[in-house]
C-alpha cells in the first residue's frame, strides 16, 4: 500500500487535458522496469480512496492521493472523469493471442465436448491446419475485417496493448500477408499491437515427409523476408509434441535473431517437450504455455529471467486436464504473465479477466499476482513495460475502470468494468 502523495514535483506544476479523479482506488503496478517476481509478483501499489490521476496528451503527468490543484493545471476544457465507485488499474496487455485467421473452428469444440482430444483432432486435419488453407486463401481485405472484430472484443474487456502472431498460413506469401494485416490493424485500431512471426507454427502437410526443408525455408527465406519488410519485432517457436523439435525451435530461433527478432517460444503445452530449456538457453523473452513445465525448466527460466506467459483459458477450452503450475514457478522466481491466446481452436474467450478468474481458481494465483501478471508483466514480457502496464508518470494514460473492487472482476459474466481509456481517450464504455 502507498501511503504518500503524487507521483509530481510540486515545485514544477504540469499540465492536463484529461483527469480521472473521486476514484475508489487507483491499482498503479509500478514498473520499475524489470518484471515482478516471486514475493513482489502480487505487489499492485495501491493508492487508497479519493486518488486521482492526470496526464497530457496521452500520457501519464501525475498520480496520487491529495489536493489535484496543488500539483496541475487542468487546462480548459480537459476530460475530467468522475470514478467515483471505481479502482482504476492499468489496461490490459495481452501477450499471447493469434487474431489473424479465417474460417471457423468451433465445431471442434463440440467434438471435445463428446470426448475427442486435441491431438486427435489434429490428426485429423484439423488444429491448426484446419485454419491454414482458409487463411491462405482469404484477401487481406477479409483477414484485416475479421481480425478487427476480435480486436473490438478485446478492447471491450479493457485490452490495450496486445501481441498477434502470424502463423496460419506457412508459406512465405500467406506468412507476409498475416503481418501485414498486424501492421494495418496497429495503424488503425485504438490497441497497440507488437508483431511476431511464427512461421515455425506447425510443419505444413506439403512438407509433412520433408521436415528438415521446411525448416530451411522458414530460416533461409520466411525470416530474411520478415525482418526486410520490418513486419515483426520477435520470432516465434512451437516446440512442442506433434509440433518442432527443440533442435529445430533452437535453429529457427537463432535464425531469427541473427536478423533481430527478438526469441519468444511456445513451450511444454502438450507435453514435457523441452522449450522451457529452449527458452533460458536462448535467453528467450517469453516461454508460453508450459503446463508441464517441471521444476528444472522453472529453475532455468529464473536465471535466465525468462518471463512465463501462461494461457489457462488455452488449456480451459482445450479440456487439456491441467493447467500450468503458476504457483511453482512464481516459488522460483519466475516472472508470471498471463495471455488470453485469442485463436480459432482453443482461445475463444478475449477476456482478460477470464483469463485472471481462471488463473487464481485454477493456478491458485491471488487476485493482486494475477493483476500483476495481466498488467505490467505482461508489457515487460512484450519490452513495453516503459510505456504500458502500469499507472504512473510517463506512461501511456492507458486504464481501466472496474466497478467496485478488485474481486469484481473475477465475476464471470458480470459487467464489472465500466470504461476503457486508451492514450488519454474513453474508447470503451461511458
Amino acid at each position: 500500500m502507498t501511503t504518500g502523495g503524487y507521483f509530481a514535483d510540486p515545485t514544477n506544476r504540469v499540465r492536463a487535458d484529461f483527469v480521472i479523479e473521486h476514484t475508489a482506488g487507483i491499482a498503479t503496478c509500478l514498473s520499475p522496469l524489470h518484471p515482478r517476481k516471486g514475493r513482489s509478483q502480487g505487489d499492485v501499489s495501491m493508492f487508497p480512496p479519493g486518488s486521482a490521476i492526470a496526464a497530457y496528451e496521452g500520457r501519464i503527468v501525475s498520480v496520487g492521493w491529495g489536493e489535484l490543484s496543488e500539483f496541475v493545471d487542468v487546462q480548459p476544457g480537459a476530460t475530467r472523469i468522475d470514478a467515483s465507485g471505481c479502482l482504476v488499474i492499468p489496461g490490459f496487455v495481452d501477450p499471447h493471442t493469434h487474431i489473424v485467421y479465417a474460417g471457423d473452428r468451433r465445431h471442434e469444440l463440440q467434438r471435445r465436448l463428446a470426448g475427442a482430444t486435441y491431438a486427435e483432432i489434429a490428426a485429423e486435419g484439423g488444429g491448426i491446419l484446419g485454419t491454414v488453407a482458409a487463411t491462405r486463401a482469404a484477401s487481406e481485405e477479409e483477414l484485416l475485417t475479421s481480425a478487427r472484430g476480435r480486436l473490438d472484443e478485446m478492447l471491450a474487456c479493457g485490452t490495450t496493448t496486445c501481441e498477434a502472431k502470424s502463423g496460419y498460413g506457412l508459406t512465405t506469401e500467406s506468412e507476409l500477408k498475416q503481418l501485414r494485416v498486424v501492421r494495418a490493424l496497429n495503424d488503425s485500431h485504438p490497441i497497440d499491437i507488437v508483431p511476431t512471426f511464427l512461421g515455425a507454427h506447425d510443419v505444413p502437410p506439403e512438407y509433412r515427409e520433408r521436415r528438415a526443408e521446411y525448416v530451411t525455408l522458414v530460416t533461409d527465406e520466411m525470416i530474411p523476408r520478415v525482418a526486410e519488410a520490418g513486419l515483426a519485432i520477435y520470432c516465434d517457436v512451437f516446440c512442442d509434441e506433434g509440433a518442432f523439435t527443440p533442435e529445430e525451435a533452437t535453429t529457427i530461433l537463432e535464425a531469427g535473431r541473427r536478423h533481430r527478432l527478438r526469441p519468444r517460444i511456445h513451450a511444454d503445452e502438450l507435453a514435457r517437450s523441452g522449450g522451457s530449456l529452449v527458452a533460458a538457453r536462448i535467453g528467450a523473452r517469453s516461454a508460453d504455455h508450459l503446463v508441464f513445465v517441471d521444476e528444472q525448466g522453472a529453475d532455468a527460466m529464473a536465471k535466465r529471467n525468462v518471463c512465463a506467459v501462461l494461457l489457462p483459458t488455452a488449456a480451459f477450452y482445450l479440456k487439456l486436464g491441467r493447467f500450468a503450475p503458476a504457483r511453482m514457478l512464481i516459488e522460483h522466481d519466475v516472472p508470471v504473465a498471463l495471455a488470453t491466446d485469442v485463436n480459432p481452436g482453443g482461445g475463444f474467450s478475449p477476456s482478460m479477466p477470464f483469463a485472471m478468474a481462471l488463473a487464481c481458481f485454477e493456478m491458485n494465483m491471488t487476485l493482486e499476482e494475477a493483476l500483476v501478471a495481466a498488467t505490467v508483466n505482461a508489457a515487460w514480457s512484450l519490452d513495453r513495460a516503459d510505456t504500458v502496464g502500469s499507472l504512473q508518470s510517463g506512461r501511456l494514460m492507458d486504464a481501466v475502470l472496474v466497478k467496485g473492487n478488485l474481486a469484481e472482476l473475477v465475476r464471470v459474466g458480470a459487467p464489472a468494468i465500466r470504461m476503457v481509456i486508451k492514450r488519454g481517450e474513453v474508447v470503451g464504455g461511458s
